[in-house]
């Protein structure tokens, strides 16, 4: 634990902090729709490929540790309502400036890999509509067109999530009443449900597989947390939307998941960027196809829309929020003066993420072959597995800290069971997957460039050439 006067100044409702004005509502809709939009849309055939038919349980085992995993951070978030997130439990818990460092680089690597992982999901389903751009420029218009939405301030921000929210579950309630005509017109094979097409692979290896990717769907609920500092009242209301917007989404995910064997066979939806697409090209429902199928990709995009800003939102306030801590250079605590929106670190997040999905496209050039989507998705998947742990963990260590009557308290044994969860998952995707350690290790040495202009350049470096003595944190800058 950090001692008091070597922390910075904490920021609550100061004039020169972030504005609070997410209420419970609006952040029940934010996990809902950062959660739904990320797997179901994008990642359905890669799992569907992965278990087979019965690929709906690796939906409901990912949402399950998921869960756990997110009664830790609502007690988290309770002690602490504070920007920053699982880095920031992690200081309180351990107040070790380098393990601190490196949570900060893995959140802020899953995040930047997932919306590049989403934007070239994004222009998967931009190609039903309008196929002339090259995919890699919509990926990256797209991203800058979010960085600017975020840019203009948080509330509105939160405002456009939700009502892409509505959009999105639209799109799933579509393909949730396909199936029920499909299956009220005697047509559906009950049995595909249960079916695991492993190969030589043994049926709970292949199921461990499709969670793996699955849990890439889950991910979204802790970028919750980084704007807890923004939330109305964050002790009563945050536990309660965290948790309820997590199982609300568990619940689609396993019934459209469900829906799409049933309808389509695994194979198709394998093989098909846009999985969920197929469903609605099968024509069951007397709308015409070729109108169909444009619709759905517009809901479609809509839905990687909502997720890809609100990593848009984490990746900023991780910056912002760790500046403020001393963990990263000062600059990303900077504040626009008029929009109130952490403008450096913001395009410094959009730059990084543009510069993954050339990477790709590269590589693709160059006929290495790289499933951008799928790569990028496990890299997330490796640094948050790798987050999650560390956060129950935290949650166990600062037991007894900042306790208050209003403080949640996550049941113990269920945290012990998310750490063995997440552990073996994390395992599990490093052994069968070691490329994607190649991609985890470029983020994690841009992370350590940072870390060596904060200790040359930052608060922490001129207190080391004062003789030890800690020096007050500069008050943050604005534009």
């Amino acid at each position: 634990m950090l001692d008091e006067s070597d922390a910075p100044a904490l920021v609550g409702d100061e004039d020169d902090g972030l504005k609070r004005s997410i209420t419970g509502r609006l952040l029940y809709f934010y996990v809902l729709g950062d959660v739904l939009g990320s797997g179901i849309y994008v990642l359905i055939g890669l799992v569907a490929a992965a278990v087979g038919g019965a690929f709906w349980i690796a939906f409901a085992v990912g949402i399950t540790i998921a869960t756990i995993t997110g009664l830790a951070y609502a007690e988290l978030v309770t002690k602490f309502p504070q920007a920053a997130g699982a880095a920031l439990y992690v200081n309180k818990a351990f107040g070790n400036r380098a393990l601190t460092f490196l949570i900060t680089v893995c959140m802020l690597s899953a995040s930047f890999a997932a919306a590049g992982s989403l934007a070239t999901g994004f222009s998967h389903y931009f190609s039903e509509v309008w196929d002339l751009p090259p995919a890699l420029l919509v990926t990256l218009v797209f991203i800058l067109i979010l960085a600017v939405v975020n840019f203009i301030g948080i509330t509105e921000s939160v405002v456009a999530n939700m009502v892409m929210t509505f959009v999105e579950i639209a799109g799933l309630v579509i393909v949730v009443i396909i199936g029920i005509v499909y299956v009220a017109q005697g047509k559906a094979d009950f049995g595909t449900l249960a079916q695991l097409d492993t190969g030589d692979q043994s049926p709970v290896f292949a199921i461990i597989a499709g969670v793996a990717l699955a849990f890439f769907a889950m991910t979204g609920f802790e970028n919750a947390a980084n704007v807890a500092e923004e939330t109305v009242e964050p002790s009563r209301t945050f536990p309660r939307a965290l948790i309820g917007g997590m199982v609300t989404a568990g619940l689609i995910y396993v019934v459209v998941a469900a829906t799409a064997a049933l309808v389509v066979p695994v194979g198709t939806l394998a093989k098909s960027d846009a999985a969920l697409l197929e469903v609605v090209k099968a024509g069951v429902l007397p709308v015409p196809v070729g109108v169909m199928t444009i619709l759905f990709a517009v809901i479609a995009m809509t839905a990687i829309t909502n997720t890809t800003l609100v990593a848009v939102v984490t990746q900023s306030r991780i910056l912002y929020g760790m500046s403020r801590e001393d963990v990263v250079p000062g600059v990303f605590g900077r504040i626009h003066a008029n929009r109130r929106s952490p403008w450096v670190a913001l395009s410094f997040a959009a730059a990084v993420v543009c510069g993954l999905l050339v990477v790709g496209a590269a590589l693709n050039r160059a006929g290495v072959g790289v499933d951008v989507v799928e790569r990028l998705a496990l890299v997330t998947v490796v640094f948050t597995l790798f987050i999650y742990a560390l956060v129950i963990v935290s949650a166990l260590k600062l037991r007894g800290e900042e306790e208050r009557e209003d403080v949640y308290h996550a049941p113990t044994v269920l945290l012990w069971v998310g750490i063995l969860g997440n552990i073996l998952l994390l395992g599990y995707v490093v052994i069968d997957d070691p490329g994607s350690l190649i991609w985890c290790a470029g983020l994690l040495a841009l992370g350590g460039m940072l870390f060596v202009a904060e200790l040359l350049f930052g608060r922490s470096g001129a207190r080391s050439k004062n003789s030890g003595e800690p020096s007050e944190p500069d008050p943050t800058q604005e534009a």
